[in-house]
């Protein structure tokens, strides 16, 4: 059995989360799962990089460093498991992005967390690098994941949309039967704002179980300054990141108002998820169903509101699916590493906007 081994970072920038999977009768089996936290002082270097305040010794430092900690994440899941690292066909890692920025003239998506140290530790072929392709060809380079989505979860039978509720949220939209093309984009923010405001008010890296945000209310006049952020109009193919939805942000809309406490700015801040959500799920049909994935699924806030503003649209979890929704990303970069060494396409142009498909990442041989 030829065993592959999926790595990914998101934007909340918390831990490396690792799965080891197999690809049979073309089916998935999940073997082990393993999440590595950073270390705090590795992490807040990390943010600081997303603000562009690090010079090319700290980037390139960065690289490394955040490369090591891959590696490591991998080789404690591989131990865990108790198989040789021979039995891995390949490790898929997305790496740790710190500036995604895919229009202008010169677009790119600079995600660190150099897979040379992932190839010369473990002793496996990786692969990663996975977006600088599908934008060469004139796309967005994300979302990715919903070529997975629609290998893993689409339906003959069902319009199904995934929820991705991390640090962005993004959604893949699975019209039954594949009579329709995929339609995949981020909506906005997720979990970064809430993050990035829990943790400027309370020093606490995330609003465990939305607490905060249960003790506050909506303030009206904030959210419909934020929903006139021209991205949530725009139409897809977009994706955005952390250097557009970011504490600065918060704090340029904030100016607007005064002494709006600080819990009634986080509920405004995980109401502005849910209707950027809201506002730009497709309305093909009302027997869809939505299943979320991602760290957002913890915040039962979060799902309860999700849950309210649908209506009669039934809303799940991946798990529902068969997958555990704090590991489909992983998983998905598993399967990308299984695309890119069969040569075979990556990406969904319909998706990314890219001008045809195309074998995504850079190979590292073992």
């Amino acid at each position: 059995m030829d065993y592959w081994l999926g790595l990914m970072s998101g934007t909340s920038m918390d831990a490396v989360d690792a799965a080891l999977v197999s690809f049979e009768n073309s089916g998935l089996a999940i073997h082990k799962t393993h999440s590595l936290p950073y270390p705090d002082p590795l992490r807040q270097r990390l943010l600081l990089a997303t603000q562009n305040q690090a010079d090319p010794d700290e980037l390139g430092e960065l690289d490394s460093l955040v490369g090591q900690h891959f590696a490591a994440t991998a080789a404690e899941l591989i131990d865990n498991a108790g198989i040789s690292r021979s039995q891995i066909r390949a490790v898929g890692s997305h790496g740790q992005t710190i500036r995604h920025q895919p229009a202008g003239k010169a677009p790119f998506s600079t995600q660190i967390g150099n897979a040379a140290w992932i190839s010369e530790q473990l002793g496996v072929t990786t692969v990663s690098d996975f977006r600088s392709r599908d934008i060469a060809a004139g796309g967005q380079g994300a979302p990715l994941v919903p070529a997975f989505h629609q290998w893993l979860f689409a339906s003959p039978e069902q319009d199904r949309c995934i929820l991705n509720l991390g640090g962005i949220a993004n959604i893949t939209w699975l019209p039954a039967g594949a009579r329709k093309p995929v339609i995949g984009f981020d909506t906005g923010p997720a979990n970064a704002l809430l993050d990035a405001w829990c943790l400027d008010q309370t020093g606490r890296h995330y609003d465990d179980n939305g607490h905060m945000a249960s003790e506050g209310t909506v303030h009206s006049g904030l959210l419909a300054s934020m929903l006139s952020d021209a991205y949530f109009g725009k139409a897809a193919p977009k994706s955005t990141g952390k250097e557009r939805f970011n504490i600065e942000w918060v704090r340029t809309h904030l100016q607007r108002f005064e002494g709006i406490p600080a819990e009634d700015v986080q509920r405004t801040l995980l109401q502005l998820t849910v209707t950027t959500i809201l506002q730009q799920l497709p309305q093909e049909t009302a027997d869809m169903g939505v299943y979320a994935c991602g760290g957002g699924t913890s915040n039962t806030v979060l799902m309860r509101e999700l849950k309210m503003g649908l209506g009669s649209v039934t809303l799940n979890t991946t798990d529902a699916l068969g997958l555990d929704p704090q590991w489909v990303e992983p998983v998905a970069f598993a399967w990308l590493a299984r695309q890119t060494l069969s040569h075979l396409p990556g990406n969904l142009p319909e998706v990314t906007g890219a001008s045809g498909e195309r074998v995504l990442g850079a190979i590292f041989p073992a």
